[in-house]
């Protein structure tokens, strides 16, 4: 069984599963550097040159291949669940959580970093709220959501692993 970390971006997807996986002893995966690796660009550069459709398909061939993994803990983009494909696929193995937190917390966590390309925009605070309402009907197809806003990645991750039902 895998544990799924999704949610906006900032929200703490891939410290918070990095620590899941050091507690239970499993293997990280984090889609965005296998889109990375296989592209040979970064996520921001396949955006501007290759456009947010050619990354978007590349996002669900890695999740099929990734979703047949086991005893993984899966950090996804955050726009991963735009697609039911995704979600459908990579529940097949594994409990989806979606991360979520302040947009304030999201805007201290980006501000003055390049390598969101959604939000390479003037107001980042408006697109972080448009984005967000964009896509939470598919946050809320996830089994259940954890608000990262007040916790260190450590302390998210016990609790996490603790509504799991995991033993450590």
């Amino acid at each position: 069984m895998n544990i799924v970390l999704t949610g906006f971006m900032a929200t703490g997807k891939s410290e918070i599963g990095h620590e899941i996986s050091q507690i239970l002893n499993m293997v990280f995966v984090d889609t965005d550097i296998i889109i990375e690796k296989n592209v040979g660009m970064k996520i921001s550069e396949i955006f501007a040159v290759k456009g947010e459709k050619y990354f978007r398909d590349k996002e669900s061939e890695v999740v099929l291949e990734v979703s047949g993994c086991d005893n993984c803990v899966i950090s996804t983009g955050g726009g991963i669940v735009l697609r039911q494909t995704n979600i459908d696929n990579l529940r097949r193995n594994g409990k989806i959580i979606n991360l979520k937190t302040s947009i304030n917390k999201i805007i201290e966590r980006v501000v003055g970093k390049t390598d969101r390309p959604l939000l390479n925009v003037q107001d980042k605070e408006s697109e972080i709220k448009r984005l967000l309402e964009t896509r939470q009907s598919y946050y809320e197809k996830c089994d259940f959501a954890f608000d990262t806003t007040d916790t260190t990645p450590r302390e998210a991750a016990e609790k996490i692993i603790e509504i799991l039902g995991k033993s450590k």
